[in-house]
């Protein structure tokens, strides 16, 4: 059985969401679409009990939780929240702020929405998704900047994040396909080439600049081609789609999150401009397949969302 259809505007999603029975009804199809069936007994008839987020096995009486094992996992918040929350950071391209979520739904405390998102993005990240493959352009970028009234940071100071992203062959040339990010400690041999192996199919053509770091990629069994003004290329034409989608990056940590994430928690934001980078085409799709991947991942506690929080968050 197919997986259920999902809103494609506004007014359908305010339509077919206006309730927690419909929602409840809408995540069953999603975690059984080919039909509930009861762990215990293995019946398939049910009767839903919104009030517990769960349905109710009607041969043996055994509840069975839905959003157990789910970004909404023990969520005392009213399933509407958790939908609104979902389709607002799927299907807009800028993303949410904590703070704009807050008002959105109508919370009375930040740290709820703050929660809401952060467990959303530990739902971002298929188990299963597939490498890159075809041609690939891989490079890493500093993020952050100096703080005010300070003196400029040093290269040191800064985050280390490294990127691919596929190249898809067009009438005019290429456009950049999917893409991955990964902030690592430094970006030293071992970590840069742990990245490629990773993130990037073997037989792959790797296209880097000409730092040397990248030329173990041919012992690890791709191609290497190299692009630097170094050879004759164009400045701009030198890693053009990683570097605008590095950009596109940096542009969105300081417009909607206001230049201020914590560096202990920079994964997660990564995590969630890949999810919506790699959806652009289908955003109002990408609101069904986050509610898909949260049913296959761990939710994240508390604990998780708030370990180690440095008291200094690292400005961008």
């Amino acid at each position: 059985m197919p997986k259920p259809g999902y809103p494609r505007n506004i007014v359908e999603f305010t339509r077919e969401f206006a309730t927690d029975e419909a929602c409840l009804a809408y995540l069953v199809r999603c975690r059984w679409p080919d039909g509930f069936r009861c762990r215990r007994c293995g019946g398939v008839r049910s009767w839903p009990r919104p009030d517990r987020k769960a349905m109710r096995c009607a041969s043996c009486d055994l509840i069975t939780s839905v959003t157990a094992g789910t970004a909404m996992h023990r969520s005392r918040l009213p399933l509407k929240s958790w939908m609104w929350a979902a389709y607002l950071v799927a299907t807009d391209k800028r993303g949410v702020s904590a703070l704009a979520l807050q008002r959105q739904l109508g919370l009375s405390r930040y740290e709820t929405a703050y929660q809401m998102l952060q467990k959303l993005r530990s739902a971002m990240v298929a188990p299963e998704r597939t490498q890159l493959f075809g041609v690939v352009e891989v490079d890493e970028t500093l993020i952050g900047a100096p703080f005010r009234g300070r003196k400029e940071r040093t290269a040191r100071d800064k985050a280390v994040v490294v990127g691919a992203v596929e190249l898809r062959p067009t009438k005019k040339g290429t456009r950049p396909g999917r893409i991955r990010l990964r902030h690592v400690p430094s970006s030293s041999k071992p970590r840069l080439m742990a990245f490629v192996k990773d993130s990037i199919e073997r037989g792959a053509l790797v296209v880097t600049d000409g730092h040397e770091t990248y030329d173990a990629v041919e012992a690890l069994g791709y191609e290497h081609g190299i692009e630097s003004t170094t050879l004759g290329d164009a400045q701009k034409d030198v890693l053009k789609h990683l570097h605008l989608v590095f950009a596109n990056l940096k542009t969105w940590l300081e417009g909607t999150h206001h230049g201020r994430v914590s560096k202990k928690h920079l994964q997660q934001y990564l995590d969630e401009f890949t999810f919506r980078f790699n959806r652009r085409h289908s955003p109002q799709a990408a609101f069904q397949t986050i509610l898909g991947i949260a049913a296959k991942v761990p939710p994240r506690t508390y604990a998780q969302v708030y370990a180690d929080e440095p008291a200094d968050p690292l400005p961008f």
